[in-house]
């Protein structure tokens, strides 16, 4: 009997490749995808435990979700968020019938089995070894795509909860990653993002992230290549000598900052000063110029004073970010930083957010405005949401409206930015289209 399955995805790229993954494994069974939750007999919510809002969202889901069960279906909670909470899910959720974690998702058709049989389900235990090699994941084709190439995380700074729901970091092999890229080459894709937590303290236990570059940029076919989340102290003298020998690393890097403080960093655990974090951007600016940087930055952070914040908002200015994901700390039971003294009032971390992404917008707003008239390469990437428009990206990962037909997804122009809304850009095509590399 086939059955299908629906699957509700939350949180970073990294869930997004996971739950390609999990129709993966659930494929090779014999289950099939359906868009429909009214349709599924099988119905699972991806999840994310970075920050308590990203929870109480999946709590409504899921609520909402029962709806669509009746006899023979299975509802199940899997990701990082029923890692963190196990069992309290099945307390808290009585209709639930499963909750794996993400070093589980091999063992769902069996865990979907025995729910089907009756039982409540849970898996939660980490697998060090866990790559999931042997699975490809169910994607659907297009010009772009993202690829795991790590998973877990080491660092254990003070606020996260990741090392704790996706357990030690371990690195997939070289040969294996290639492999993927190629495949996806194969079909079409042209742009490649790879994915880790830490993602350029990647080794295999013979490449580091510098050889993974190159070889993936080699590939034929494969036309830009990004990567997400990088760690600062990580950009090793061979990393940016690769990002700058690899023609197809493209002119932007994500480089997570979280503070400006010294001595908010030294409380997160983060493994750099303000100081060197900033010769960080300076190597990578002198290396490729014209490569713009992005960044995430907490604020309310446990005993942060005023003064420190101050340093947070000169920190933008001083980086000279392109963007920045601003984020209020979000207590997480179960990681060091709660013990921390000083926990800051919301009321007081909220305004401080909204001063940032005042400070943080009008920055971009600046900077965004010098880059029209300027002429770039763009990837059509998908519908915009101007209704009978599209949306690209140049290399340097600034969004273009264009007014070009739906054909035309995939395709590479050379457009002008002819105007700004200070977050985003419209442009004009200068070019047609140019082929694929």
């Amino acid at each position: 009997m086939i059955r299908r399955v629906y699957i509700e995805t939350y949180g970073c790229q990294m869930n997004v490749a996971d739950s390609s993954l999990i129709l993966g494994v659930l494929g090779r069974d014999g289950f099939v995808a359906t868009d429909h939750p009214e349709d599924a007999d099988v119905l699972l919510v991806n999840t994310c435990a970075v920050r308590d809002n990203a929870e109480q969202r999946v709590f409504g889901r899921v609520g909402e979700l029962q709806r669509f069960t009746r006899e023979g279906t299975v509802l199940g909670v899997v990701g990082c968020m029923a890692q963190r909470l196990g069992a309290e899910l099945l307390t808290q959720v009585p209709r639930l019938d499963l909750v794996a974690g993400p070093d589980a998702y091999r063992e769902l058709p069996d865990l979907i089995r025995q729910a089907l049989a009756g039982d409540r389900v849970m898996d939660t235990g980490f697998r060090s070894w866990e790559h999931y090699e042997d699975v490809p994941p169910a994607r659907e084709t297009g010009p772009m795509a993202f690829v795991t190439v790590q998973r877990g995380c080491d660092y254990k700074c003070t606020f996260c909860i990741v090392p704790y729901t996706r357990g030690k970091e371990r690195s997939r092999s070289l040969v294996e990653v290639v492999r993927e890229v190629e495949a996806l080459a194969a079909t079409g894709t042209s742009e490649v993002t790879l994915l880790g937590q830490t993602v350029n303290s990647y080794h295999d236990g013979t490449h580091d992230f510098g050889d993974l570059l190159r070889a993936v940029g080699a590939v034929d076919g494969v036309r830009r290549l990004r990567f997400t989340s990088p760690y600062p102290t990580d950009f090793t003298p061979g990393v940016i000598e690769a990002m700058v020998g690899t023609p197809a690393v493209c002119e932007h890097v994500h480089l997570p900052a979280q503070s400006g403080s010294n001595t908010v960093l030294r409380r997160m655990r983060r493994r750099y000063t303000r100081a060197r974090y900033l010769e960080v951007v300076a190597e990578l600016r002198a290396a490729m110029p014209g490569i713009t940087i992005s960044t995430d930055l907490i604020v309310g952070f446990p005993g942060e004073s005023e003064a420190d914040f101050a340093e947070t908002l000169s920190l933008v200015d001083e980086a000279g970010f392109d963007e920045a994901y601003t984020f209020l700390y979000s207590r997480r039971e179960g990681t060091p930083a709660v013990r921390i003294p000083g926990q800051v009032p919301e009321a007081l971390g909220a305004e401080r957010l909204q001063r940032l992404i005042a400070h943080v917008r009008g920055q971009t707003r600046r900077r965004n405005a010098g880059r029209v008239g300027s002429v770039h390469e763009v990837l059509v990437e998908r519908p915009a949401r101007r209704g009978g428009h599209l949306l690209g990206r140049t290399r340097s990962n600034l969004l273009v409206v264009l007014d070009l037909p739906a054909g035309s997804i995939g395709e590479y122009r050379t457009v002008r930015l002819t105007g700004t809304t200070g977050s985003t850009f419209s442009g004009a095509v200068v070019a047609p289209q140019l082929a694929v590399l």
